[in-house]
């Protein structure tokens, strides 16, 4: 695999560099759960981000990258299915899209005009109208919401479900690569400013060592997720989501306990990831999902039915 960024690539994330700028921190005043990047949103789609994939210089690799680089900040905006899922849909689908998962609350479900719907094996996709959804309460720093009645959906061939499931796996890694670098950098930053014992806490070799393995575990997710990206490969896809889930249980542990008290705060932003991170842990049937994926894909384990889909 190629690491090194075309002259393109490289342009592409400066200009995104540029348009996070301003929503690299939290508002002081803002003390919720879900902190809804409106105006990114309005930004994005005024440059035509959400077409990155589609752009023969571009392609998946370089949207899977803009979707990492969006999710560090502590805003959050429904980038990662609109960037790498939605090209792969048969037909032109608006945006934003969420995906439901056997009828639960889904990320984004009450703003979205697109969303999927997985139940077992099955994926079907629905155009929604106003009143067809509405938000829901919850701990995730997502706005969730859930579907109002059974709109009209229309069911995808295997092969679509099956192509559509992969990419919503390379999306996973890719947002959630994206949240470990930002609660990794925020746990630094608090190890290196907040001292104990006359030196800062980030100097105790205990605190650095479980930093440093947590900051190996986001690197693994992010090689993964861009050589996921860049071959399209099925199991490359599993192998990346299945290691971000694994990870993300150990890494949201860590970077909370090396806050103490100060990380279940709303105060502090850390939470603007590892509620995020808590939420992307159950997406496709969870760790238990992914690993029945790279049995199948990786070792040419037999399908298992309905409730074991992959």
């Amino acid at each position: 695999m190629d690491l090194q960024l075309t002259s393109d690539q490289h342009a592409l994330m400066a200009a995104v560099d540029r348009l996070c700028q301003p929503y690299e921190l939290k508002p002081s005043e803002f003390q919720g759960f879900a902190l809804v990047g409106e105006g990114l949103e309005k930004e994005l789609e005024a440059g035509d981000y959400f077409e990155i994939a589609s752009v023969p210089e571009m392609g998946p690799l370089a949207a899977a990258m803009v979707v990492e680089r969006l999710a560090r900040l502590p805003y959050t905006v429904e980038a990662a299915a609109s960037m790498l899922v939605r090209p792969q849909l048969p037909g032109k689908w608006p945006r934003p899209l969420a995906v439901i998962e056997s009828a639960r609350p889904g990320r984004f479900v009450a703003q979205a005009r697109t969303i999927l719907l997985i139940e077992g094996e099955s994926t079907s996709v629905v155009r929604t109208e106003r009143g067809d959804a509405e938000p829901v309460e919850s701990l995730f720093a997502y706005p969730m919401g859930r579907l109002n009645g059974s709109p009209k959906a229309v069911q995808l061939a295997p092969a679509e479900s099956a192509n559509v499931r992969k990419w919503l796996r390379i999306a996973l890694a890719a947002e959630s690569s994206g949240l470990m670098q930002a609660a990794i950098a925020t746990a630094v930053e608090h190890l290196t400013l907040r001292r104990q014992f006359g030196r800062p806490l980030g100097a105790f070799q205990a605190l650095h060592h479980r930093m440093a393995e947590c900051a190996v575990l986001a690197g693994g997710v992010r090689w993964l997720m861009l050589k996921a990206a860049g071959t399209g490969d099925a199991g490359d896809a599993a192998l990346a989501a299945l290691h971000a889930q694994e990870s993300a249980t150990r890494l949201v542990y860590d970077v909370h306990q090396m806050l103490a008290a100060m990380g279940i705060t709303l105060e502090h932003s850390l939470h603007l990831w590892t509620y995020r991170l808590k939420s992307l842990q159950s997406d496709l049937g969870g760790r238990g999902g992914q690993g029945r994926a790279v049995a199948r894909y990786c070792f040419n384990a037999p399908r298992e039915g309905r409730d074991g889909a992959v």
